[in-house]
């Protein structure tokens, strides 16, 4: 079955910056990974501050940064979406990339 890497985009105004936020932000990770259940083969990780590099050089301003990623199995790239559309990040005004895996034959 093919598989999809999610990126989990946003912007500072969405980390949670209260215990109570982090533990309510937690939470609904927990659920939304438990309603997808098997078809999230890697959960990932969070991950730290993300720069640019272009040809223009390197700058610490990346527009939509990356807060994490994921892996998931669907038969189509539709069904990866529609799993997608109940993350928290879409539900807080974030967005989440959706783009399949394509495996290399070496």
């Amino acid at each position: 079955m093919p598989q999809y890497l999610y990126i989990y985009r946003g912007d500072a105004s969405q980390v949670p910056s209260t215990p109570e936020d982090q533990e309510a932000a937690m939470k609904a990770w927990g659920d939304w990974m438990g309603a997808i259940g098997p078809k999230m083969v890697n959960p990932g990780e969070p991950v730290g501050k993300s720069v640019l590099v272009s040809g223009a050089g390197v700058s610490d301003k990346v527009p939509n940064a990356s807060f994490g990623f994921s892996i998931v199995e669907a038969a189509t790239i539709e069904e990866a979406c529609d799993m997608a559309k109940g993350n928290p990040m879409v539900a807080g005004g974030g967005s989440v990339e959706v783009a399949e895996i394509v495996p290399m034959d070496m």
